[in-house]
């Protein structure tokens, strides 16, 4: 289905804190519950990024093209951004997104006033930034402006396996494979609960998707055989 990306580049001084960045940053995919869900699309050397560091390439989407959905986008964005990035030691921001769009996002609000007045521009690396000072002496800087554009999200490949081991080891291939394409995420990796859409006379409404059940193997003895579709085999 249809909806809004940014891809960015994220760098940091070593391994582990690009590792809880970009996971903070990614992390609870739940664009089912009107938010935001994002992936890593691979790592980069020293030799790889803009500042010559440690780095990342990461991408957030959200469901819909529309005003309402730039909107929640614009806020989602910031506060992951804010909470998952800012806090990291020695974190940097660039945006990466590979080709041209008109749609961009000035990250002055949502992200540059955390440096409540104290924030400023600067240049560097062939870029305007917002620095952001923060209490540690190496202050936070994001690129004032983030492309965003219309993308296709949500895409699954279904693995029909003999064995829960059988899927594992072909899902792990599988992501293998996907993760040597550019500007493609994979942001529930090897994922074991597929759902349904919400069907209005749902059981349990307040949950959201609930499991697809006609395709849970567990169940195969508690649904008719009218109801129950995974293959034999």
């Amino acid at each position: 289905f249809e909806g809004l990306v940014v891809q960015l580049m994220v760098t940091a001084q070593d391994a582990e804190f690009l590792n809880r960045a970009t996971n903070a940053f990614t992390a609870l995919p739940s664009t089912v519950f009107g938010d935001a869900e994002g992936g890593i699309v691979r790592w980069l050397s020293e030799k790889e990024t803009i500042d010559g560091r440690l780095g990342a390439i990461v991408q957030l989407w959200v469901t819909g093209t529309g005003k309402k959905a730039t909107a929640k986008f614009y806020e989602q964005l910031g506060r992951r951004m804010r909470q998952g990035i800012l806090v990291v030691p020695t974190t940097a921001v660039f945006d990466y997104y590979p080709g041209t769009t008109e749609f961009k996002f000035n990250m002055m609000d949502n992200v540059g006033h955390c440096g409540d007045g104290y924030e400023w521009i600067v240049e560097k690396f062939n870029r305007k930034l917002i620095n952001v000072p923060i209490m540690m002496g190496y202050d936070f800087l994001i690129e004032e402006n983030i492309s965003y554009a219309k993308g296709v999200m949500g895409g699954n490949l279904w693995l029909f396996c003999d064995s829960v081991e059988s899927g594992i080891k072909v899902g792990r291939e599988g992501v293998k494979i996907l993760a040597e394409l550019d500007d493609v995420c994979t942001t529930f990796d090897v994922c074991s609960a597929g759902s349904k859409p919400v069907p209005p006379d749902a059981k349990y409404p307040e949950i959201g998707p609930s499991t697809n059940h006609p395709f849970c193997p567990t169940l195969k003895d508690k649904l008719s055989p009218n109801e129950f579709e995974v293959p034999a085999g």
